[in-house]
């Protein structure tokens, strides 16, 4: 498959490129400085150039979009701009999302919501959410899966084993290593066509 990983230089979105690549994918790297990636085709775009995406999602069979808002202080918008941008110009290829913990539900809360959240990371959980909330309102012809993280995912091992949930984290943490497992296998072998999901190890 051709596969094109928005982010590609990102904690996460590397371990996508190299997963993709280890298991005999075309993949396009895409980051703002078009950055060398062993392997990888890099490319040079931001989310937010509108007709770059539209070329990119016509010469791919899956584009990856592993990019977050900013976390310097600066206004969440122009990243949910790009993200809504995205999912109204992406019809016609596959589109797999990098979503986040906070929108999980325990008890039918969501996790950015409990008074234990973790303060430093809350406007960005919240961004991620609404970028989830605007996914299901996509139109209908976009096939689009999120791939929400457990509420920890830090670098660590490949093991290659993990366990999914859709609403509700499906354990306390994920590696990137094997979140990138999840990912790939659902892109080789969907499961969750148009809807969320989590993993966790």
């Amino acid at each position: 498959m051709k596969i094109a990983v928005y982010g590609a230089t990102g904690m996460i979105g590397r371990e996508i490129v190299t997963e993709s690549l280890s298991r005999g994918h075309e993949v396009t790297a895409i980051s703002r400085k078009a950055t060398e990636v062993p392997g990888a085709t890099a490319h040079g775009a931001d989310l937010a150039d509108v007709e770059a995406f539209t070329e990119v999602a016509n010469g791919h069979d899956v584009v990856v979009l592993a990019t977050g808002p900013s976390r310097t202080g600066g206004s969440h918008e122009e990243w949910l701009s790009a993200m809504n941008s995205a999912y109204t110009n992406a019809a016609g290829t596959r589109l797999m999302v990098v979503g986040g913990a906070g929108a999980l539900k325990i008890d039918g809360a969501r996790l950015v919501d409990s008074p234990d959240f973790p303060a430093a990371y809350k406007n960005e959980a919240l961004t991620l959410a609404a970028a989830y909330d605007a996914l299901q309102d996509a139109p209908a012809a976009l096939d689009w899966t999120m791939l929400a993280p457990a509420p920890l995912i830090t670098p660590g091992e490949r093991t290659g084993k993990y366990t999914t949930a859709t609403d509700t984290p499906a354990g306390d943490s994920i590696s990137t290593q094997d979140y990138a497992v999840a990912m790939l296998d659902e892109i080789e072998s969907p499961a969750y066509p148009r809807a969320r999901f989590t993993a966790a190890n």
